[in-house]
C-alpha cells in the first residue's frame, strides 16, 4: 500500500502504446497507484516465453501524466518479471492486470496468449492477477461497455483476494449491450489450424497460419457460450499444469517391475 491505497501493475502483450493497457490504466488509476511495465513492441502469442539469450533493457518512459511506466525489450513474461525485481525491488503489488488485450483469449488461446502468460507469472509470484481481453482486433477498438466490469472485478479481488495458485481469465463479447457476467469453464475447442503455403520473389516456400475456430464443447457453462450470448466470461485458471486425475492412472503402470 502507498497513500493508503493498492498498487497496482498493468501490464500487457500488445505494447505500451496500446490502446487497450490505456483503457486499463484509465480504469487502475481510480482504484489505486498505478505502475506500468509493459513491452515495447507488439508480443502477441508469445505464451510464457522469457528472454535468456540477449540481455534486456527497461526504460523509464512519459507516455500518459502522473503514471510510472517503463516499457522493456522483453516478452510480457519477462515485464512481470522486471517490475517485481527492479521496479517493485522485491515487493509485492497489491494486484497485477494485464490486457485489455486487442481479441479473445478464450478456450485453448489462454496457453499461447501473451496477455495471459503475463497474469499467469503474476499469479506464480503470488500477485492477485487478472487478465482481461475484448472481442475486437482493431486498433481502434472501444473499450467503454467493458470499463465498468473491470472496475467491479478488481474491486473484487483488492477486496476477497484469489485461491492461492489461482487467476482469472475475462472475456468480454463485442456486442451492443454486456447482459452480465458468468463464472465458466474453459471450453474444449481450438482452432483447426492450416498453414497457407506461399513462395517468395526468390521462389522459396513461406507459410502463413491461419485455421477456423471449432468449437467441440456444448456446454452452456462454457466461457465461449457465454461470450456468444453476450456475457462477460469469468474464468478461474491455474498455473499447476499436473492432470491430478491421472495420477491413479499411471500409478497402475508397471514401472519399476
Amino acid at each position: 500500500m502507498k497513500n493508503g491505497k493498492p498498487n497496482i501493475l498493468v501490464v500487457n502483450d500488445d505494447g505500451i502504446d496500446a490502446p487497450g493497457i490505456r483503457a486499463l490504466i484509465d480504469v487502475m488509476k481510480e482504484l489505486g497507484n498505478v505502475v506500468v511495465v509493459a513491452p515495447d513492441s507488439p508480443q502477441s502469442g508469445m505464451g510464457h516465453a522469457i528472454t535468456i539469450s540477449k540481455p534486456l533493457r527497461l526504460d523509464r518512459v512519459h507516455i500518459y501524466p502522473d503514471v510510472e511506466m517503463y516499457k522493456s525489450s522483453g516478452t510480457p513474461v519477462d515485464c512481470v518479471k522486471l517490475a517485481v525485481n527492479k521496479v517493485f525491488k522485491g515487493k509485492r503489488p497489491d494486484l497485477c492486470v494485464s490486457g485489455i488485450n486487442h481479441g479473445l483469449n478464450h478456450s485453448i488461446n489462454v496457453i499461447y496468449s501473451g496477455t495471459m502468460s503475463a497474469a499467469v507469472e503474476g499469479a506464480i509470484e503470488s500477485i492477485p492477477s487478472v487478465g482481461f481481453s475484448y472481442d475486437d482486433f482493431t486498433y481502434d477498438a472501444d473499450f467503454s461497455k467493458c470499463l465498468p466490469f473491470i472496475k467491479t472485478i478488481a474491486q473484487q479481488v483488492l477486496e476477497h483476494g484469489l485461491p492461492q495458485g489461482t487467476l482469472l481469465n475475462v472475456n468480454f463479447p463485442k456486442t451492443d449491450k454486456i447482459k452480465g457476467i458468468k463464472i465458466c469453464r474453459q471450453a474444449n475447442a481450438k482452432y483447426a489450424e492450416e498453414f497457407d503455403e506461399r513462395l517468395d520473389p526468390h521462389k522459396r516456400n513461406y507459410y502463413w497460419l491461419t485455421g477456423i475456430f471449432q468449437n467441440n464443447d456444448k456446454g452452456e457453462d462454457t466461457d465461449v457460450w457465454a461470450l456468444a450470448n453476450d456475457y462477460t466470461s469469468v474464468v478461474p485458471i491455474q498455473f499447476d499444469l499436473t492432470a491430478h486425475h491421472a495420477i491413479p492412472f499411471l500409478n497402475n503402470w508397471k514401472l519399476n517391475a
